[in-house]
């Protein structure tokens, strides 16, 4: 059993960037799912693909390039579970001047820098994508 299964879905998402693989299968967990959701709305990811096959589940991400170059160059793990990171809503940081994002689990759910900064809330920073 994996003790970080956000940690795990990143690498398996970077990994498969760095061999320009089309598709990734990460395990289905309700964080994932949300993080996926997310990365779908920013155009960072083509489409996703939910697999249900009795009590493990499994998503199937369509990764996306253009010219031969992954839309998520970086993506990296901030809070961990040995030590979170927390955010206030007017200090949440900007990713690449505004560019990149941050995922932020906040009071309302996951959302990004940009939506906490404009709803005025904080919350743990999960990831920062560029």
């Amino acid at each position: 059993m994996l003790s970080d299964t956000l940690a795990d879905m990143l690498t398996r998402i970077r990994n498969a960037n760095l061999a320009r693989h089309k598709t990734v299968i990460i395990p289905l967990t309700k964080i994932a799912k949300n993080i996926v959701l997310i990365l779908k709305k920013e155009g960072l990811i083509n489409s996703f693909e939910e697999l249900n096959n009795g009590i493990k589940g499994s998503l199937i991400l369509s990764l996306k390039y253009n010219k031969n170059k992954p839309y998520i160059e970086k993506i990296q793990r901030i809070s961990k579970p040995g030590l979170r990171v927390f955010s206030e809503g007017k200090k949440m940081p900007r990713i690449l001047g505004g560019f990149g994002i941050a995922i932020i689990s906040t009071s309302k759910g996951l959302m990004t820098d940009h939506q906490a900064r404009k709803e005025g809330i904080g919350g743990e920073l999960l990831c920062y994508i560029q």
